[in-house]
């Protein structure tokens, strides 16, 4: 073993840099080589900066700046000005994106005016016009924020906002009709009563021009005579007054939507919160209000029916409320909206927020997280990554009655669908999200840390809704990550070889990348001089594979880039090697949640895999000594004219007939019915009785599908034999692809 390869090992090992030749990473500014193409986020198009959208044309929906010039596209871009067109708009969108990186909070059309103004100072001409069509073909507008430490916060405001709108419009609706149709009822036996029969009232109600035409003191004494039985008790109207004062003096909606602009002013109730507590608080402080208006609700709709009955009603509504409230009824109030900072949690709000996620009140938590690359507490070395947000999460998954969504902020537009689902979830809501806003990722984007975290599986995406379905196969989701199918994602890095040739290579992006993006763990990364690159060198996931208890060679690194894009091999020490073997622990375990590489599944499958094998074995020796019928080859059949897929014929018979190496053929008995043959050409391939492929007809099909068919046959069985048709195009690669199978 050389000397360099020696320091590169004692490196690993050790986290010591022995050798000259290896260089500490904390001044080289070096990133992941998969950050290459997001040097300047604001020359790409992806999903940020977000429109919050408020006015006539649209009244709360979450959209993205990209998305909102691409549909203003789709309608204005056609015929000869398209290119024109698109390269404006373009060309605006970008000058948006950086005035909203520069300043927060600013509507789109204020965003759009100094965007404008700063591109059409030559004056062009047909910049205007593009610009005129644009903005009538924008009918939107609404804050603007971008991927940073307020979005979290902003965002869920704005989704809250928007649901409790429509919840706002109903009630609204309902108890206007109930306070029309009341007063409607009092006017009436006003009309009917010695008050209103008086001629004073009358001779008020007819007006000044036919004042002197009648007799107003015959008409009252007329009236009092022939509605005097008509008017109401006494008890009924007193009922129906309280009813009317009830619904119009309620605090949680405000009177118009005018008034809905004022939150948290005389009027109304406020509902957001800065703790669990006080969430908590208030919403107990006020149930005694929502039980009686939601009883008045009830009154007053057997009122109007005119089927209220005393006797009957009396004792069922004084006892209204003692047990609570149905969720149903629940579900009128506007829920509480409380934001949270994983950083600041004390062990008292903790402990009250697991007791509102426990509950059924409408409380509605954001927990941020701003730093998850913390040390354990208890101070062995190892990482906590995120413990404070994710123990609330599996605690409140596990407690199983609360809405959970965990992701990190640059996954938070892709989940806006399921924000708003948990946001009218009838209970509690806990929404863990992580910003991104490290101050110790050396100048990163907060967007670009905040995907990292995901794609690392260091703060993964996942919903928990329990009103999705009764099993979990039903409630939990996990596919929102990124090759959720895989323990690390992995991505092409295309880049220029020392022969200024393009390349490419297949990069995985593991926790280790993450962790090389923070100043902390620098100690843990050596750069290698390219001098001193070898065959000893190998990706972390390389090292990963192996058990821990191999051998120590070879050495894991990073391939990260500098400022000028050039690319550096990064020694890794054993520690991190560590971490991200407990990272891909956890995220198995996750993957087993969501159904995904699910060990319980793959060893029933086993299980009846090999019970089906000895039962084919077994049904093979028994037919074996028994005479067969003669059958043709199956590969003879004809396929019926519309036969529908997949085809079924008679099991072939057995023994199979001896095969040359030239003709197609498969071993139907040792079929695992997996069905991939018949996806692939369901014409050339059918199932026998007992579900087993075997080849229908050679002639439906081309060689090709006969060759992709046996590569992914999960037991090999399928054997392409010697092409049919010696014209078919690509017939030197398929034969050499085909070798393993013959």
């Amino acid at each position: 073993m050389d000397a360099g390869t020696q320091a590169h090992l004692a490196f690993y090992l050790t986290g010591k840099r022995t050798g000259a030749e290896l260089e500490a990473i904390d001044r080289l500014a070096l990133r992941p080589a998969l950050f290459a193409g997001y040097r300047d986020l604001a020359k790409l198009r992806y999903d940020f900066p977000l429109v919050l959208a408020r006015g006539p044309g649209d009244d709360g929906s979450v959209q993205s700046l990209s998305g909102v010039f691409d549909a203003a596209l789709k309608d204005i871009a056609h015929g000869a000005d398209a290119a024109r067109l698109r390269s404006h708009a373009l060309r605006l969108e970008r000058e948006i994106r950086v005035a909203a990186a520069r300043a927060a909070g600013l509507r789109l059309s204020a965003l759009w005016d100094e965007a404008e103004g700063a591109l059409s100072a030559a004056g062009d001409p047909l910049f205007r016009d593009s610009m005129s069509r644009l903005r009538r073909a924008v009918r939107l507008d609404g804050e603007v924020i971008d991927c940073d430490k307020a979005m979290p916060a902003r965002l869920w405001r704005h989704a809250w906002q928007a649901v409790e709108r429509g919840k706002a419009r109903k009630f609204r609706a309902q108890v206007h009709t109930l306070i029309l149709k009341l007063s409607d009822i009092l006017e009436a036996d006003f009309v009917r009563s010695k008050e209103g029969h008086s001629a004073e009232s009358l001779k008020a109600s007819v007006g000044s021009v036919h004042k002197e035409s009648f007799d107003f003191n015959a008409l009252s004494s007329f009236l009092d005579r022939a509605s005097s039985k008509g008017a109401l008790t006494e008890s009924r109207r007193r009922r129906i007054r309280r009813l009317l004062a009830v619904l119009k003096s309620q605090k949680f909606f405000p009177a118009s939507d005018a008034a809905e602009q004022q939150e948290g002013g005389a009027e109304t109730y406020g509902f957001f919160f800065e703790s669990c507590a006080e969430a908590l608080e208030a919403y107990r402080e006020r149930l005694p209000e929502m039980i009686e208006l939601v009883k008045a609700i009830a009154m007053a709709g057997l009122e109007i029916d005119g089927a209220y009955d005393e006797a009957r009603h009396d004792p069922l509504f004084k006892a209204f409320g003692t047990g609570g409230l149905d969720p149903s009824d629940v579900a009128l109030f506007p829920d509480y909206l409380v934001s949270l900072n994983a950083g600041r949690l004390t062990p008292v709000e903790t402990a009250t927020l697991l007791d509102v996620l426990s509950g059924s009140a409408p409380i509605k938590t954001l927990v941020q997280s701003d730093d998850i690359l913390e040390g354990a507490p208890i101070g062995n070395g190892s990482l906590a990554l995120g413990a404070r947000s994710k123990q609330l999460v599996s605690a409140a998954i596990g407690l199983g009655q609360a809405f959970v969504l965990q992701s990190s902020s640059a996954n938070l537009f892709r989940l806006r669908e399921r924000i708003f689902r948990g946001l009218g979830y009838r209970g509690p809501a806990l929404f863990s999200v992580f910003s991104g806003a490290m101050e110790t990722a050396g100048g990163l984007p907060a967007y670009l840390v905040a995907a990292a975290a995901t794609e690392s599986r260091a703060f993964a995406a996942l919903v928990y809704d329990p009103s999705a379905g009764g099993d979990w196969a039903s409630r939990f989701r996990l596919e929102d990550n990124p090759q959720s199918e895989q323990d690390w994602p992995s991505h092409s890095l295309p880049f220029e070889d020392e022969a200024h040739q393009r390349a490419s290579e297949k990069l995985a992006f593991t926790i280790v990348d993450f962790l090389a993006c923070d100043r902390r763990y620098a100690a843990h990364f050596a750069r290698v001089p390219r001098a001193a690159w070898n065959a000893h060198l190998v990706p972390v996931t390389e090292r990963l594979a192996r058990a821990p208890s191999e051998p120590t060679e070879p050495v894991p690194c990073l391939t990260m880039i500098d400022n000028e894009g050039v690319l550096h091999k990064v020694l890794v020490d054993m520690s991190m090697i560590e971490e991200a073997r407990r990272c891909a622990d956890m995220w198995r375990g996750l993957q087993e949640l969501g159904g995904i590489n699910n060990s319980h599944a793959a060893r029933l499958v086993a299980e009846a895999r090999e019970a089906w094998q000895a039962e084919v074995a077994r049904e093979r020796d028994a037919r074996g000594s028994e005479p067969k019928p003669p059958q043709a080859a199956p590969s003879q059949a004809a396929p019926p004219e519309a036969a529908p897929a997949p085809v079924r014929a008679p099991e072939p018979s057995e023994p199979e007939p001896e095969r040359r190496s030239e003709e197609a053929y498969i071993d139907t008995p040792r079929c695992n019915s997996c069905n991939e043959c018949i996806q692939i050409n369901s014409k050339m391939f059918g199932l026998n009785k007992d579900k087993q492929a075997f080849i229908l007809n050679l002639e439906a099909g081309t060689y090709r599908q006969l060759v992709e068919a046996a590569e992914s046959c999960q037991v090999s069985i399928i054997h392409p034999g010697k092409p049919r048709n010696p014209s078919e195009p690509g017939l030197d690669e398929l034969l050499k692809r085909a070798e393993p199978f013959l």
